[in-house]
């Protein structure tokens, strides 16, 4: 059982495994099998070729069958000639044997000879002749106690019956031919090709070895996408509960403030207005992980629709002007015409417009806030401007990662989540807008909404 899940839970590493043995198993069939197809081929055409030989020395021989000093001047001659023959011989039947009468073995001259390769190769019809391939030459035809050659040295033997002028068998022509070079170079080819699957399979361990790693990331990115989905799951089932409970708890804390539960001494009014600013703080913080849950399962509905939006900002922007005037921060409105229309969710419209403003205004000490409109080209521009602290480029970068907030000595005691920035960035995104961020250090900072006029 314990095999099985280890199997199940790492295919990737037993794939590679399997293809680790399995690519040098096919390298090594391949090359047996080639090599021995290549070492059949080659055999086959030296057969033709010794047979063709045979023949044309049969024809050379045929006119001095009779005169045994001359055939042995000839056999001289070709075997110079041609290196690779190792033996030369001429045979004529005598009763049941056969008399051997010229060879580049002077010695055996004379001698008879009954082996099977000269029976069947007198049985052969004139010029077809028997070609056979060996590794011992001294049990084919003539016994050489002294031979130089190895016993694993291949050799082809050629027997050719040979007619005289009236047309009638009269000799046996022998030919034998080292097939070493052949060999030799089909071996270098074997020997070669195991190296080559020998560098393979090293090759492949190695990269087994380095890619370990990699496998146990596979892995590894398997666990941590089953986490993430399940802290999603729990953001959002987290952030679902916790709703309710807050919202009663403002909503108990706003009712004794306001004296439904019997009247109270401003000490404990001070202390309640206190409690119910970090409550919102915390329904603002669950909303922000509600609204991330949403966005990244993308369960968040966006209902397009064409509308006006100046409406919408003078709207938020009265809702947070009490805001602004706790700070004597001045609000401007300046719309690029009576109507701007925009195809575009009004409540998540609403939501960036909070969040944007609402920005300016938490980090703008003196001042202003100006929210504009403008057309360019086929696009209506959303401006917010304000005149605080600003940032420096590289905290712009960062600026719509989730949880990322800037850090200086002005900002330490400013709450915040991290989070309005990156939601109103794929807000506007969903809404097939973009979002571009100028600002400067101690000067101010620009947000520009870039959507597109549809009613071109």
């Amino acid at each position: 059982m314990e095999s099985k899940g280890f199997i199940k839970n790492n295919l990737e590493v037993v794939y590679a495994i399997l293809l680790i043995l399995l690519i040098p198993l096919i390298i090594i069939i391949n090359s047996l099998y080639t090599t021995k197809f290549y070492k059949e081929a080659i055999d086959d055409s030296i057969n033709r070729q010794v047979l063709e030989t045979g023949r044309n020395i049969s024809i050379i021989v045929q006119e001095n069958l009779n005169n045994y000093e001359k055939l042995q001047n000839i056999i001289d001659k070709l075997a110079k000639r041609n290196t690779s023959i190792v033996g030369l011989d001429i045979f004529v039947p005598d009763k049941d044997n056969f008399r051997l009468v010229a060879s580049l073995n002077k010695k055996e001259i004379n001698n008879l000879f009954n082996s099977p390769f000269l029976v069947l190769a007198w049985q052969q019809p004139v010029y077809d002749g028997l070609a056979r391939i060996t590794s011992n030459i001294d049990n084919i035809t003539i016994d050489r106690p002294n031979s130089v050659y190895s016993d694993e040295e291949r050799f082809w033997v050629v027997g050719l019956p040979i007619k005289d002028n009236s047309g009638k068998k009269a000799a046996i022509l022998s030919i034998k031919t080292s097939s070493k070079v052949i060999d030799d170079l089909a071996g270098r080819t074997a020997r070669t090709s195991f190296v080559v699957i020998i560098f393979t399979s090293l090759v492949l361990i190695l990269l087994l070895s380095v890619n370990t790693r990699l496998f146990q990331y596979s892995i590894l990115y398997t666990k941590i996408k089953e986490v993430d989905k399940m802290k999603d799951e729990f953001i959002s089932i987290a952030s679902h509960e916790l709703r309710t409970p807050v919202t009663a708890i403002r909503g108990y804390i706003s009712l004794i403030i306001d004296g439904i539960y019997g009247r109270i001494n401003k000490k404990v009014k001070d202390v309640l207005k206190k409690l119910d600013q970090e409550a919102e703080r915390l329904a603002v913080l669950v909303d922000d992980l509600l609204n991330v849950s949403r966005i990244e399962q993308k369960r968040i509905n966006i209902d397009l629709k064409m509308q006006d939006i100046n409406p919408l900002i003078k709207e938020v922007v009265e809702s947070l002007q009490s805001k602004a005037e706790e700070k004597k921060l001045t609000i401007k409105v300046r719309l690029h015409s009576k109507k701007t229309i925009l195809n575009i969710d009004s409540d998540r419209f609403r939501q960036i417009l909070v969040n944007l403003i609402g920005n300016a205004i938490k980090y703008t000490p003196k001042g202003s806030v100006e929210v504009i409109t403008e057309k360019a080209d086929d696009n209506i521009k959303i401006i917010v401007k304000d005149t605080g602290i600003g940032m420096s480029a590289e905290q712009r970068k960062r600026l719509f990662e989730k949880f990322y907030r800037v850090q200086s000595d002005k900002t330490k005691n400013i709450p915040g989540t991290g989070l309005g920035l990156w939601i109103t960035k794929q807000l506007v995104e969903l809404m097939g807008g973009k979002i571009y961020v100028d600002s400067m250090e101690n000067v101010g900072t620009q947000v520009t909404l870039v959507f597109p006029d549809k009613k071109q």
